[in-house]
């Protein structure tokens, strides 16, 4: 028994006296407290010596693959090779030889440099960019926080412009009737194939009200490039109303005509007598044939 004690001594040495069992004689002033302290401490010491004796089983973190292995990754993916096959050849996973692939045919690298980086979540949902989209006239910060989503007017003005929209001042055009569209778009689809020297031979008239006391305040719309005169981003004018004056002029390629005050209300009468005074002195002024002159009212 002592042999036997002994050799497992020798095998796990302790810091500290080994008492198996320790009697009032030989040591009246021990205490269970002191012999408990003995035993953890023992206990202790033994898994130190356990841990020690085997190898560590924390593995460490997976070092990155290089450039030269993820290029040759892709390269025997384009001659046929499977992710499976990828992964036994090179001693990579499967899993990172699909990522590595994926990642290649999204951006066309095997590099992380210079990629999108995934941040905070967006404010509004893809159902709110595209109700923002829709409805960029109205009110849009009250509409989306009383739907329950609290926004800045600074991430609808984000949005839209992610959506390749800007805020543009709106166009101010003719109120025109439908028949009026109508005509202007026949006139132009007839013309559309006119050589560039037959408009050379073009007067072009119109008047113009300039208004004393109107509303001149821009009005700004969010549209494309290129969307300036869709009905959805202009405001409808009319030329009549008080506090203004009324002006008619023309012009051609070769440079501009007359230009006069109409002091009178304007009517057939008065449009006929302005036209009669004004147009043909001006295309004589500019030197304009007179067989080829077209007069565009």
């Amino acid at each position: 028994m002592e042999a036997e004690l002994g050799g497992y001594k020798q095998a796990h040495p302790s810091p500290m006296p080994l008492t198996m069992g320790h009697s009032r004689e030989e040591d009246g002033s021990t205490s269970l407290k002191e012999l408990g302290s003995r035993a953890q401490a023992y206990k202790r010491h033994l898994s130190t010596t356990s841990n020690s004796q085997t190898p560590n089983s924390t593995m460490a973190k997976t070092k990155e693959l290089s450039k030269d292995t993820r290029n040759k990754i892709v390269d025997l993916h384009q001659a046929g090779k499977t992710e499976s096959a990828l992964g036994k050849q090179l001693g990579v996973k499967k899993s990172t030889v699909g990522a590595i692939i994926r990642k290649w045919k999204t951006y066309k690298t095997t590099t992380t440099d210079n990629l999108p980086r995934p941040g905070a979540p967006r404010k509004i949902s893809p159902c709110g960019v595209k109700m923002i989209t829709r409805t960029t006239r109205g009110d849009l910060v009250n509409d989306l926080q009383r739907a329950g989503t609290k926004v800045t007017k600074a991430t609808i003005s984000n949005t839209l412009r992610r959506q390749g929209l800007k805020s543009c001042s709106a166009r101010r055009v003719p109120l025109l009737k439908p028949v009026h569209v109508r005509a202007r778009l026949k006139f132009a689809r007839e013309h559309l194939d006119d050589p560039e020297e037959d408009w050379e031979n073009v007067i072009w008239s119109d008047e113009t009200k300039i208004e004393l006391f109107g509303k001149n305040s821009t009005c700004r719309v969010w549209r494309r490039k290129n969307a300036e005169l869709h009905p959805k981003n202009i405001i409808p004018t009319v030329k009549h109303g008080g506090g203004n004056i009324m002006l008619w002029g023309c012009f051609s390629a070769k440079g501009p005509g007359r230009l006069i005050r109409v002091k009178e209300r304007m009517n057939g009468a008065m449009y006929r007598e302005i036209l009669s005074k004004n147009l043909l002195p001006s295309a004589r002024a500019l030197k304009m044939k007179r067989e080829t002159n077209n007069f565009i009212l």
